[in-house]
């Protein structure tokens, strides 16, 4: 013990876990007193580390005041019924694990931790969480899950900067709308296994939102604002009591997993069939047939129907392979309503009025937002350069080849939408006048290349996308100024290799690289440790780095169908992100 609590006092780390510890040695409240011979008392550290998990540690004393320089402390896994006062005094810390004790209460001074940027007290058996809580501003990931509580204290809606929530397995029979509000930067809700019987109405100002769980709940319906959830790639509702799905569902483009089993579903809508999925749970329902648009969701790696009285599909059809039943599905769908289906998924171009121009314009006096969206435009209208305040500017949809000189005016815009026209050069003069843009999207253009310096002047940028603009990326880097990037869609532009700078975006939460040519994976890749969703489905690779699983803890959706994948067993894929990012981080050499 004097060796390892000599080797804390030069580290600043101290790791007592697994040691059959029945009570903390009272050497490491007060290890900087025991300064011994060969020892400089000038070259010690206070300690900043501290870990007792898997012991049998029955009560942590006021002595833990002492540790004032502490920013991580672990004892999860011991036999603590409570928490000291003293916890409050750890101004410093930054990272609780108070998990698998026997826990009834956590103390009020908990609130005094205001550098806390994770808590884990699961698996104890708390009854309700103290208010103070809300005081811990910086808090980033919360995980309560297995204990006994029926509500949350609306305090917490004060942690505006919260990502991951967990409270699964507990008793709660309400989500606040007010708490909900508040925590729009959340990536990952997880209120399995509770009392709940509805979803608040506001869910859909979780536009970060990735990973959905409310599985074994009472709730009866998903409120149509889920379409806000844009960002969504898995949706877990099974075992609840659901009789119908909203038609916005069909909205969330970038789900892949959506799991609806166990609930009392009479019908899929056809508006879902438009989704991208690779994982559809419909078993166990009260389904009697099927609309047989879902034939043309192609992604479908997985599709469960059984437990459904199905009367139109034979049940081989049913236990049999996903790609089969497709095909069947398909084939019920003439060529008029295929062609038809393939209109309605795409974007309609109604005739352009003056009226909507003029309506939108004065929409965007207040706004500061101007939407000419799907208005069949062949030019920028002036009244765009005209509201020169604007901060957002939709064209999307329409015919533009140009950006005119005038746009140049428009230095206040912010978000700038671009997609689907018909732009060939590279709109560089205007865009280095644009230099607070923090949204750029030119995908479905018939881009030509951009040039070497085309994002220059572009320092603010944070989404930018370019997907289906084949051949604009040069060899040349070009993605360097843009280092504040958090969102990058390169879909569909036939590449065969990442780009070299992308490792460098160190800042990025949301990487697509789908649907390219791509045979490998850099390992550099592990460097965007903010990455939350990586996209990598409908390329060429067959192996993946080790070191992706070094992101086991911050990606929650990993999107790689359609790939040769040989190195991954199927069964471990079709476990999802966690399970595969789990076995790579195995992987990697000691």
């Amino acid at each position: 013990m004097d060796r390892i609590l000599k080797a804390a006092r030069s580290a600043g780390s101290l790791n007592l876990s697994g040691r059959s510890l029945r009570e903390v040695p009272v050497e490491v409240y007060r290890n900087l007193e025991a300064v011994g011979e060969g020892e400089n008392w000038w070259e010690t550290v206070d300690l900043q580390k501290l870990i007792l998990a898997h012991n049998n540690i029955e009560v942590i004393t006021e002595d833990l005041k002492n540790l004032s320089l502490l920013s991580v402390l672990n004892i999860s896994h011991n036999r603590l019924s409570h928490l000291p006062a003293a916890i409050g005094e750890l101004a410093l810390l930054k990272s609780l694990d108070v998990s698998f004790n026997s826990l009834i209460s956590i103390p009020e001074e908990i609130g005094l931790t205001t550098s806390l940027v994770k808590l884990d007290c699961s698996n104890n058996q708390l009854t309700e969480l103290p208010s103070t809580l809300g005081k811990c501003l910086d808090l980033s990931e919360l995980k309560v899950s297995k204990n006994c509580m029926s509500s949350l204290p609306e305090d917490l809606a004060s942690c505006s900067k919260l990502m991951k929530f967990d409270i699964e397995g507990n008793k709660l029979n309400i989500l606040s709308e007010n708490i909900m509000a508040s925590w729009t930067m959340l990536t990952e809700l997880n209120a399995a296994k509770n009392l709940l019987t509805c979803i608040p109405e506001n869910i859909g100002i979780l536009s970060r939102l990735v990973r959905l769980d409310f599985h074994l709940n009472k709730i009866s319906s998903i409120p149509s604002s889920i379409r806000g959830c844009h960002s969504l790639a898995e949706f877990y509702m099974g075992s609840n009591m659901l009789t119908a799905l909203p038609a916005e569902i069909g909205e969330l483009l970038q789900l892949g997993n959506l799991d609806l089993h166990s609930n009392q579903l009479k019908e899929y809508p056809k508006e879902a069939c438009k989704l991208r999925l690779l994982v559809l749970d419909l078993s166990n329902n009260s389904l009697s047939g099927l609309p047989p648009e879902i034939g043309t969701m192609t992604t479908l790696r997985k599709l469960l129907l059984t437990g459904n009285p199905l009367r139109t599909l034979r049940s081989s059809l049913v236990s049999g392979p996903t790609s089969t039943l497709l095909k069947h599905l398909r084939s019920r769908l003439s060529a008029e309503e295929e062609a038809s289906g393939s209109r309605a998924s795409g974007f309609g171009k109604p005739t352009m009025k003056n009226d909507q121009i003029s309506k939108a314009a004065q929409l965007s006096v207040s706004s500061k937002e101007l939407s000419l969206s799907g208005l069949d435009l062949n030019s920028i209208p002036p009244v765009v350069w005209e509201s020169s305040d604007i901060v957002k500017l939709d064209l999307s949809q329409n015919s533009i080849g140009e950006l005119p000189h005038e746009l140049s005016s428009c230095s206040s815009l912010q978000v700038l939408v671009l997609s689907r026209n018909k732009i060939k050069e590279w709109p560089g003069a205007v865009l280095s006048s644009l230099s607070n843009l923090s949204c750029l999207k030119l995908d479905n253009n018939p881009l030509q290349q951009i040039p070497s310096d085309g994002f220059q002047a572009l320092s603010k940028l944070q989404i930018l996308d370019l997907s289906r603009n084949a051949s604009s990326l040069p060899k040349s880097p070009i993605l360097s100024p843009v280092s504040q990037l958090q969102e990058l869609y390169l879909r569909c532009m036939r590449l065969d290799e990442v780009p070299s700078e992308i490792p460098n975006l160190v800042q990025l939460r949301i990487l697509d690289l789908s649907q390219n040519s791509l045979s490998s994976i850099p390992k550099e890749l592990k460097n965007l440790t903010c990455l939350t969703e990586l996209d990598l489905s409908d390329n060429n690779i067959a192996t993946l780095p080790c070191e992706l699983g070094l992101l086991e803890t911050n990606i929650q959706a990993l999107r790689l169908g359609g790939n040769p994948l040989r190195s991954i067993r199927r069964a471990i894929l079709d476990r999802g992100t966690k399970a595969v990012l789990k076995y790579l981080k195995d992987k990697i050499p000691e």
